[in-house]
């Protein structure tokens, strides 16, 4: 029977690899492995403002992400179920809602509503106003000019066409 040759075995000692005890390096000290978790614990630490100011919502941002998903649930809401439905305003109360799509939502503190107009009609003085979605995909002409206390103007219109809402910044 034919045998391979051997390679040969080096040791950690010829390789020059010992530690000052004369054993094989283990992986990470203690020191080394807290000094690492020290480090992610101040960079979590400081940039944790950061990360909640992004995400949370307020101002302008609340306000903008209500209206576009109560514009697009009552559309969805209208195609699915076949039948007219209405995007509701309270501008007195500075609130919306689409009765069982949508639930009811209000502008934040500092934000005013300048203009509020359907069919061409003002309503910011108005108990309600409503803008009717219908099935076809189609809207009423609606337009809203919102402001906040920072001097953002936004301007939030629908294409009476698809009923698909339509963001301006104007200032």
């Amino acid at each position: 029977m034919k045998t391979l040759p051997q390679r040969p075995v080096h040791t950690a000692k010829q390789n020059g690899r010992l530690n000052a005890r004369g054993a094989l390096p283990s992986a990470f000290t203690l020191i080394e492995i807290m000094i690492v978790v020290a480090i992610i614990g101040l960079t979590f630490t400081l940039g944790l403002p950061s990360f909640v100011h992004a995400f949370k919502r307020e101002g302008m941002r609340k306000a903008e992400k209500d209206l576009l998903d109560a514009c697009r649930d009552a559309r969805a809401e209208a195609i699915m179920k076949d039948q007219p439905v209405d995007l509701v305003f309270h501008p007195l109360d500075r609130s919306f809602e689409v009765p069982g799509a949508f639930p009811q939502a209000t502008f934040p503190e500092d934000i005013t509503i300048d203009i509020l107009g359907v069919n061409f009609l003002q309503y910011e003085q108005a108990d309600v106003a409503r803008v009717r979605f219908y099935p076809t995909g189609t809207s009423d002409e609606f337009t809203i000019l919102l402001h906040s206390a920072a001097g953002e103007y936004r301007k939030y219109s629908l294409d009476t066409v698809t009923a698909l809402t339509v963001v301006e910044i104007v200032r």
